[in-house]
């Protein structure tokens, strides 16, 4: 999928480019030179794999583990009708489009530091596509010599994302890279660690734990190698892969920002505020307030999906996403994966191993992360923690209260639905939206019109139940 026309790089660099071909667009200017910068191909790349992990949240996972339920009743979204994600798709082919060519230009440079962020990048990216649809152009889709790319079963699109980043980081081990990635802490062109190898290698270490525990369902699930892992990867926050730089703000604040201007968007679920405000689970989380604000009534009280809001809209009846919240200020951080991630994929591999002090503790440490880094207090962090039905001990220590806090602190992450799957759902008093289309939870999407009108003679068949279950959600 080879690019005609790049879109020009929003920040910093300011890139002349354009590329070769891709199948998702249809003509070319002649009047832009035919290369870009490597710096701006890798400015494009960490950008926009930021913001695919927002483009894939508020367009699709979100809703599904009900972080955000819709303002409107019945909204396609809520109540898991077919919901055609065109753009979606877009969005992530464009960008690893971008990162192939990333990974060409420093191939032949033979600049090993660009072509190492690259593997990484498109693994980032590509576990995206493995998620939401399995089945997927991978191998072919780069090819200038075809529109109509064939299809790499998901098992393989999997091993793809695996051997990207063992290739990463096989390249960031070498030395003699004839260009490097500048360190510079500003007007850096790598937007996510600014040219520190070491840190790339870590997060590449990161990708490997979180895409080796999603087998949790099938007989590959190996806590051994989960360990291996995460003995390389974060050891604090400080090694979180995460943007600051944007052309304007943070997406979760234009949502903000659009909800205030009466465009609205960014409701905070039912579900997620009673999981946080002690209705669900009997103590309050010191972290709602740093998310959204209270209601008119002086509560947090959120949406329930499918139903849509109960007030005007305009009168603060419901709690949103807002425009000073930790994850939704303009610069707030746009994280991609994260130190407390980690901890609860060790608590779950661990608790997994029958290792439940090892569990314990990593599950106590991801919780006590997610809130220092939030800023929360050390004395309402102290309080929660200690709480009879968050300090439980070792011995009764449960997947139960593992997801339960994982999905606390992955707040807007793509990565909760892909637990939830494997979760079955199973969070404490999870329902099924009102108004549904269909009785059983969601499970995978259906493939985008564009790829069907463009590419339909390879597109797998028959996929049309939004409650099929892809291979390791078996």
């Amino acid at each position: 999928m080879r690019n005609l026309l790049y879109t020009t790089a929003i920040i910093l660099f300011a890139v002349t480019a354009t590329g070769c071909k891709k199948y998702l667009d249809i003509n070319t200017s002649p009047n832009q030179p035919t290369q870009a910068t490597i710096n701006g191909l890798l400015t494009r790349g960490t950008l926009n794999t930021a913001l695919n992990v927002y483009r894939v949240s508020t367009n699709v996972t979100s809703y599904y583990v009900q972080y955000l339920a819709s303002s409107n009743t019945a909204s396609p979204l809520d109540t898991y009708d077919d919901v055609d994600i065109s753009t979606t798709w877009t969005n992530l082919y464009d960008n690893m489009t971008d990162i192939y060519d990333l990974e060409k230009l420093a191939a032949e440079k033979g600049a090993t530091q660009y072509q190492g962020v690259a593997k990484i990048l498109m693994a980032m990216n590509l576990q995206y596509i493995h998620s939401l649809w399995g089945d997927a152009p991978y191998n072919a889709a780069f090819s200038a010599e075809t529109l109509t790319p064939s299809y790499d079963n998901a098992q393989s699109v999997f091993q793809t994302c695996i051997k990207l980043l063992d290739d990463g980081i096989s390249l960031l081990g070498q030395t003699g890279s004839t260009i490097t990635i500048p360190t510079s802490a500003t007007n850096n062109p790598d937007l996510v660690h600014k040219g520190a190898t070491a840190a790339w290698v870590r997060t590449a270490h990161a990708l490997k734990a979180r895409l080796l525990n999603q087998l949790s369902k099938t007989s590959q699930y190996n806590t051994a190698n989960i360990f291996a892992e995460l003995s390389v990867a974060y050891t604090s926050t400080a090694h979180d892969a995460f943007i600051t730089t944007f052309d304007v703000r943070n997406p979760w604040n234009q949502v903000a920002l659009n909800n205030r201007n009466l465009l609205l968007d960014g409701w905070l679920s039912e579900q997620f505020i009673d999981a946080m405000n002690g209705k669900t689970y009997g103590i309050f989380d010191p972290r709602l307030p740093l998310m959204t604000d209270t209601t008119k009534y002086g509560d947090y009280r959120g949406t329930p999906n499918g139903k849509g809001r109960s007030g005007s809209g305009v009168s603060f009846e419901e709690t949103y996403i807002n425009l000073t919240g930790y994850y939704s200020s303009t610069n707030s951080p746009l994280f991609i994966v994260t130190y407390e991630e980690l901890k609860f994929i060790e608590a779950e591999a661990a608790f997994r191993s029958n290792d439940k002090l090892r569990a314990y503790d990593a599950y106590l440490e991801g919780i006590k992360a997610n809130m220092n880094k939030m800023g929360v207090s050390v004395a309402s962090r102290d309080a929660y923690v200690s709480h009879a039905s968050v300090s439980v001990g070792s011995a009764n220590i449960t997947l139960d209260l593992i997801f339960k806090e994982k999905y606390k602190a992955l707040f807007l992450n793509p990565e909760t639905w892909n637990d939830a799957r494997r979760y079955n759902y199973q969070y404490k008093d999870f329902e099924l939206p009102l108004n549904r289309v269909v009785n059983n939870y969601i499970r995978r999407m259906v493939y985008p019109s564009i790829e069907i009108s463009r590419n339909g003679a390879n597109v797998p068949p028959n996929v049309t139940d939004v409650t099929q279950n892809l291979w390791w959600d078996q």
